[in-house]
């Protein structure tokens, strides 16, 4: 299997942005974290963070035919973002939204997702790990 994961703004920020919700951990230590389950189940993984919509959407419509699967975590487009649900409704590929916090215990405005409506599943606030779920998901349900 090959996966993308897909990261959106501020998640480069890992580590220096509010650790009291994000905790410590680096995107660098993020990614090595998912390289090391990906190696672990035999599956490829390839990773991208953006700062730009467009770029994700990019991303995303680049990933047809190529992936076998999309872990996003949109951050904040996740509640602005129409333009991320349709590309992913767009390539068919299943997609799970990841959420390192969980959003519905947060602001009100962030309990809104329009990405969700294209996922296989959703996970949120399992921290990291939520990421090494929504792989292990995949891999679980290569047909999904």
């Amino acid at each position: 299997m090959n996966i993308l994961v897909l990261n959106g703004p501020n998640l480069n920020m890992l580590g220096i942005r509010e650790p009291d919700i994000y905790g410590h951990a680096t995107y660098a230590d993020l990614c090595g974290m998912i390289q090391g389950e990906a190696d672990r189940l035999s599956v490829s993984a390839e990773f991208y963070q953006s700062n730009h919509e467009g770029d994700l959407v990019d991303a995303i419509q680049g990933a047809y035919g190529k992936k076998d699967g999309i872990i996003i975590n949109p951050a904040a487009y996740t509640h602005t973002s129409v333009a991320l649900l349709d590309a992913v409704k767009a390539v068919g590929i299943p997609t799970v939204e990841v959420h390192i916090s969980d959003p519905d215990q947060r602001d009100e405005f962030r309990k809104v997702s329009y990405i969700r409506k294209a996922c296989v599943a959703t996970i949120k606030g399992h921290g990291l790990e939520g990421y090494l779920e929504a792989l292990r998901l995949l891999c679980a349900n290569k047909t999904v």
